[in-house]
């Protein structure tokens, strides 16, 4: 199996091969991503921003036999400290420049109190476990469709309403390799089908309703006279 772990900086390429054979190539590569040397390099503690070629790319599968390394243990450890960081409900790991199909999910009660109680009830909203999953799958469980606005920590400072499905099923498996499914409705499913799409190098953008994309301060940019900044970094 040959996995392009595919970054452009200026006119470079990274290729990495994770074939069995080349395990250590694989360690090795990660070490190099920690050491006193990097230079900003992936796993990030922002997130990649629309444009990045590493959000366009199909991630590839974490190898069968380093999908419960320390390296993989790792990355994980690092698209949750930047979900929470940021205070957001899920991260793919291609939104921290690493292109391996992993993604985290998680819908934390605290949420609730910046809602008011009729957005939370229209948008079927309810709270969800720290979720992990490596080598996901999703399969649709109820074909119903809902159109809610949709934002994006990879298209920062922008929103637009998406239609998605109400039901879906999630597999794959869990930081110890382990097989994992869980069902999920409302708008649980949509941070599901969100992440999954970022492991197939797809945005919300490329399917919003374009009518209703949004900057989400333009109120702040009039009031201001436009001396607003959008943070890339908390």
């Amino acid at each position: 199996m040959l996995l392009k772990l595919h970054k452009l900086c200026g006119r470079h390429e990274r290729w990495l091969s994770t074939s069995l054979a080349a395990r250590q190539s694989f360690r090795k590569w990660y070490q190099q991503l920690w050491t006193t040397k990097r230079t900003n390099l992936p796993p990030y503690e922002h997130f990649t921003q629309i444009g990045d070629p590493v959000l366009r790319d199909r991630a590839a599968e974490v190898p069968a036999d380093c999908v419960n390394s320390k390296e993989i243990h790792a990355i994980v450890d690092q698209m949750v400290h930047v979900l929470r960081k940021f205070d957001c409900v899920g991260i793919a790991a291609p939104q921290i420049g690493v292109s391996l199909r992993i993604i985290a999910m998680e819908f934390r009660r605290s949420i609730k109190k910046d809602l008011s109680d009729a957005t939370y009830k229209r948008r079927q909203m309810s709270e969800l476990p720290l979720t992990v999953l490596i080598n996901p799958q999703l399969t649709v469980t109820n074909y119903t469709k809902h159109k809610h606005p949709e934002g994006c920590m990879s298209v920062r400072g922008f929103s637009a309403e998406v239609e998605r499905y109400e039901g879906v099923k999630l597999s794959g498996l869990d930081r110890q390799g382990v097989h994992s499914e869980l069902e999920l409705s409302g708008w649980n499913a949509r941070i599901a089908q969100h992440e999954m799409e970022h492991l197939d190098g797809k945005l919300y953008t490329d399917h919003m309703d374009r009518s209703t994309f949004m900057c989400t301060c333009w109120e702040a940019v009039n009031t201001k006279s436009g001396r607003v900044e959008i943070p890339f970094y908390k």
